[in-house]
C-alpha cells in the first residue's frame, strides 16, 4: 500500500516536468514566431534618369515597427561597406563615400507610416550610371532576420536627332541620322508620313568614355517611299526624340538640272560681289581706311585680315549695352551659378575625362533677341589667377540643345561662337572648324550681335582690338551663349557696362568695327 503511493507520486512528479518543458517549448516557439521577419521589395526593376532621384521600396510584412531594428542597405558583397546603416534607433556614420549626402530611408508612398510600420525604403539623389545593379535590402532584429533585392535601371535621353541629306545619283536621297548622349543602347526606326517604317541602309553604335552612346543610321528613299521621312531613336521605356524632313523638296530641288545650278551660282556670286562693295565703302566711309581683311560670310568663317590696327571705339559699342544673366532653368547640371545669374562655372565635383572640350557645359541668357543690336562684355580672368584657358562665348538660336558632339554644333544648327580650346588654340565654329591666332590671350571679351544685319563681332576690351566678324542668317529667337569648360581657376563673369550719356543712333547699314586684328 505504501509503496504505491511512492509510485503514484513518482508519476506525478514526471507528468508536472513533462508538461512544464512542453510548455517552455511552446512559449519560446510562440515568441519566435512573433518576431519573425519578411522583408518585401518589388518584383519588377526600378527605372530612372540619370541626376534624378529615385525611392528603392522595401518594407516588413506583415506590418512592425522597424525603430528598433537594425536596417542595412549595401550593393553586391559589400556588407561592412553600406550605403547607409540605421542601427541604435539613428543612422550611423558608416557608409559607403560615393552615396555620402546622397542617400536616406523614406516613405516609399504617402500613406506610409514610416519606420512605426515598417517602411524602410532608400532614397537615393543625384544618380549617376554607376548606380545601376542591385541593392540589398537587410533587416535584422534580436533572434531574426531577412534580406531582399532591388534592381535600379538608369537611362539618359540622348540628343534630338540630326538629319542630312545628301542627292544620290540614281535620284533617290540618303538621309543619315546622327544622335548622341544616350544609355543604354537605344533602338532607331525609320517611318514614312503614313506610318510605314522604311528599312535602314545600316546603323552604328558607338560608346564613349562615360558609357554614353552616340547612334548614326542611314537609309535611302525616292519620291514613292515617301513625302517626310521621320527618324526616331527610343529607349525601352518608350521615352524617344524624333526628327523629320521633307523628301520631296530636297528631290524636287535637286531635279532641276545643272543649268538651274549654274544660275543659281552666278546669281548668289553677283549678290555676294553687290553686299561686299557697299560693305567696302561703308567701312572706307567710317574709317576713311580701306579694311584689313574679308568679312566671315556664313559657314566660311576665314581669317580676318593681316594687319592689327589699334583703337576701336568701345564706348560707341557700349551705347548698345544690355544687361545679360543666366537662365538657372536650362542650367547644365554640372554648373554653378552666382546667385545674380552674373558667373558661371564648372562644379567642384565635375570630373571631366579625356581630352574633348566639354561642349556640353552650356549656360544660357535669359534674354532673348529678335531684333536690334545688343553688346555685353564677359570677364575671363579673376586676380590673381591667370587668364581661362577654356571657355566658349556667341550666340545659339533658341531652343537649340547643346550635344556632348562637337560636330553637331555648327551654324546650321543654330549656334554661332568663338571657343578658346587651351593649348589647342581658338576657333569658330564651322562644320570644319577655322584656327585662328589671338595674341594676347583676351582677359575682357565684347559681343556685338548685331541681328537685323545678321552679324556677331567680338572685340579684345582691354587691348580695344576688334577680333572677328562673323556673317549669320538669324531667324526666329536667339540668346546668349556661355560655356566656362573645366578645370580652370578663374570663371566666366557678365559685366554690367558702362553706359555713355549720348544715345546711339540707329542706322539701317551693319555696324562695323573702325579696326580689324590679325586672327
Amino acid at each position: 500500500m505504501y509503496s504505491g503511493r511512492i509510485s503514484l507520486r513518482v508519476c506525478f512528479m514526471f507528468f508536472t516536468v513533462m508538461m512544464s518543458i512542453i510548455i517552455t517549448l511552446l512559449v519560446n516557439l510562440l515568441i519566435e514566431t512573433s518576431v519573425s521577419l519578411t522583408v518585401v521589395v518589388p518584383g519588377d526593376p526600378i527605372v530612372a534618369h540619370v541626376g534624378s532621384t529615385v525611392i528603392l521600396p522595401c518594407w516588413i510584412s506583415p506590418a512592425q515597427n522597424a525603430e528598433a531594428l537594425e536596417i542595412r542597405w549595401y550593393r553586391q558583397d559589400q556588407f561592412s561597406n553600406p550605403i547607409l546603416l540605421y542601427n541604435h534607433g539613428k543612422i550611423q556614420d558608416v557608409q559607403e563615400e560615393s552615396y555620402r549626402n546622397r542617400s536616406s530611408l523614406t516613405l516609399r508612398s504617402d500613406q506610409s507610416g514610416g519606420l512605426k510600420d515598417g517602411d524602410v525604403s532608400l532614397r537615393l539623389e543625384k544618380l549617376t550610371l554607376q548606380d545601376e545593379g542591385s541593392f540589398h535590402c537587410y533587416v535584422s532584429g534580436e533572434s531574426a532576420y531577412d534580406k531582399e533585392e532591388v534592381v535600379l535601371k538608369i537611362t539618359v535621353l540622348g540628343s534630338t536627332p540630326v538629319l542630312v541629306p545628301k542627292p544620290l545619283d540614281d535620284g533617290r536621297v540618303n538621309i543619315s541620322c546622327k544622335s548622341s548622349g544616350w544609355y543604354p543602347e537605344p533602338s532607331i526606326t525609320w517611318t514614312s508620313v503614313d506610318g510605314r517604317v522604311l528599312h535602314p541602309g545600316g546603323s552604328s553604335h558607338n560608346r564613349g568614355t562615360d558609357k554614353m552612346l552616340s547612334v548614326h543610321s542611314w537609309t535611302a528613299v525616292s519620291r514613292s517611299d515617301a513625302h517626310l521621312v521621320s527618324c526616331s531613336i527610343s529607349l525601352r521605356t518608350g521615352e524617344l526624340q524624333e526628327s523629320r524632313i521633307d523628301v520631296q523638296a530636297i528631290i524636287s530641288s535637286d531635279s532641276s538640272g545643272p543649268w538651274k545650278a549654274l544660275f543659281f551660282t552666278f546669281l548668289i556670286c553677283a549678290l555676294l560681289g553687290l553686299v561686299g562693295l557697299i560693305l567696302y565703302k561703308y567701312r572706307v566711309k567710317l574709317t576713311g581706311k580701306k579694311p584689313a581683311g574679308p568679312n566671315c560670310e556664313e559657314g566660311t568663317m576665314d581669317k580676318l585680315g593681316n594687319k592689327v590696327v589699334e583703337d576701336v571705339n568701345i564706348e560707341e559699342l557700349r551705347q548698345h549695352a544690355v544687361e545679360i544673366t543666366i537662365d538657372r532653368e536650362r542650367l547644365h547640371q554640372d554648373l554653378k551659378v552666382s546667385k545674380d545669374c552674373k558667373i558661371v562655372r564648372d562644379s567642384a565635383d565635375y570630373n571631366h575625362t579625356g581630352e574633348e572640350f566639354p561642349v556640353q557645359l552650356c549656360a544660357f541668357g535669359a534674354q532673348r533677341f529678335t531684333s536690334g543690336r545688343h553688346y555685353w562684355e564677359v570677364e575671363l580672368v579673376r586676380s590673381p589667377n591667370p587668364p581661362k584657358n577654356y571657355w566658349i562665348i556667341g550666340v545659339v538660336k533658341e531652343g537649340s540643345v547643346a550635344s556632348r558632339d562637337r560636330s553637331a554644333l555648327t551654324p546650321s544648327s543654330g549656334f554661332w561662337f568663338l571657343c578658346s580650346d587651351g593649348p589647342r588654340g581658338f576657333h569658330i565654329n564651322t562644320t570644319q572648324p577655322v584656327k585662328l591666332s589671338l595674341t594676347p590671350r583676351p582677359e575682357r571679351l565684347g559681343v556685338l550681335l548685331d541681328y537685323k544685319n545678321g552679324q556677331l563681332s567680338f572685340y579684345n576690351v582691354t587691348e580695344r582690338k576688334h577680333l572677328l566678324t562673323i556673317s549669320c542668317r538669324f531667324s526666329g529667337s536667339v540668346v546668349p551663349l556661355f560655356n566656362p569648360g573645366a578645370g580652370d581657376q578663374s570663371p566666366i563673369t557678365i559685366l554690367d557696362c558702362p553706359k555713355p550719356e549720348e544715345p546711339a543712333v540707329e542706322s539701317s547699314q551693319p555696324l562695323l568695327s573702325n579696326n580689324s586684328s590679325d586672327t
